[in-house]
Order: C-alpha cells, then structure tokens, then sequence
C-alpha cells in the first residue's frame, strides 16, 4: 500500500475528531445561550432596600461570589444544598430559581449587597409554596465574614414587609433545623412564633433531622408582634 493510502484512515480518523470537537463547541454554547436566555427573562426592578442594603434578583455573574460563601460546609452545615463546585451554583441559579417572583412552587432568590461598597453579602430565598398565593417561606444565608452586624435581620426584615405589602401575603414561614441556634434565635428576635417541631422528618445531607417551623402572620408583623 503506497504512503498516500495510508495516511486516509489518519486523516479519516482526525476528520471525524474534528467534527466531535465542533459538535462539543456548538452544544457548550447552546447552554450557555440557554442560561443567558432564562436569566434575562429576570424581573430586575424587583428591589429591596433598607437603610444599609440593597437586595435584588440573583444573577448567574453572582455564582463565584456565592460559591465563596455558600461552599464553606462548616458555616452552612444545617444547610439543605451546599455547593461542590461553582458549576453547582451556576445549575442552582439557571435552574432551580425561577426569574418570575410570586411563581407559586417556585423559589425566587434575592443576593444582599451593601450600599456603601456594594459587596455582596449573602442572599434570601423565598419559597411560594401555597398554591392559593397567601404564604411563603424564607431562608437565609449570610457570608460569615459579615455575621454578627445585624445585616440578616435587617436583610430579612425588608423582605418581610415586602411579601405583606407588595405581594399582599398573609402568613411567612421558616423552616429551621433545631441545632441551628442562631437561625432559631435571628427568627424569633424577628417576632416569629415556634408553631411546629416534627421529627425525623427531612433528609438532609445523609441523615434524618427534625423540622422547626417558626411562622408569622400579616397581622402580627404590623402590630409588632
């Protein structure tokens, strides 16, 4: 067989390599173009604002900066989802929050960022779990460098108000890992009552845990309690 002959498997060989390679390109950027697509359909004028914060939709730029906080699985060890890598966070963010709030059965992410140097801080998640649109549940996780100033009370209090004024809720609820003293603590400085302690009845993280569940109605908010 002459030389030419037998160079055509070797050039058939890289021809289809090639054609993998381009397929593999093409199918990256139709994720990509996917993600772009879902999160640009995000409400972005749905703020929160306080005195020393900002809060506003998450965005998938955000993944690194809440991979830094939400990874660490010390801090967040009564988590429901700590992060492996920030492709996690990036999945987290393209699918499992929804770009449209008060989506009942969805959960609409809010990050925290500081005015003063706009920092992002942490985020708040809210679950609108009542079909009937009158409640919803919060969650809360704050980079632990910044714990400690008052920025989650202050964090989930303009979201609090928000849910009763702008989205006219009637009860908010937070589930709450019994060991998670600061969590049980940061809640009822917020005037939630505990109205539930159910056990064993999540599995989290490989194990069996109890539930608290703190609450508050529209009612009770205004009055103070």
């Amino acid at each position: 067989m002459s030389k030419k002959h037998k160079r055509l498997p070797e050039m058939e060989a890289f021809f289809w390599a090639l054609v993998k390679a381009i397929k593999a390109e093409k199918a990256w950027l139709n994720i990509n173009k996917s993600i772009d697509s879902c999160m640009s359909d995000i409400d972005n004028s749905v703020q929160v604002s306080s005195e020393r914060l900002m809060l506003r939709p998450i965005r998938i730029e955000d993944s690194g900066l809440v991979f830094a906080y939400r990874s660490n699985s010390m801090v967040n060890q009564y988590q429901g989802w700590i992060p492996v890598t920030i492709d996690d966070v990036r999945d987290f963010i393209a699918n499992r929050t929804s770009p449209e709030i008060n989506l009942p059965g969805s959960w609409f992410q809010f990050v925290i960022l500081k005015n003063d140097d706009n920092e992002l801080i942490g985020d708040v998640g809210v679950h609108f779990f009542d079909s009937d649109g009158f409640q919803a549940e919060l969650g809360c996780t704050l980079n632990s460098d910044y714990q400690g100033n008052g920025f989650a009370t202050e964090a989930l209090t303009g979201v609090i108000n928000f849910l009763f004024t702008r989205l006219n809720k009637r009860r908010v609820i937070a589930s709450i890992d019994p060991r998670n003293l600061k969590s049980i603590q940061l809640f009822e400085r917020l005037g939630f009552r505990k109205e539930a302690h159910f056990k064993q009845s999540l599995f989290i993280n490989g194990e069996w845990v109890d539930d608290l569940i703190y609450a508050v109605l529209k009612d009770e908010w205004n009055s103070g309690g």
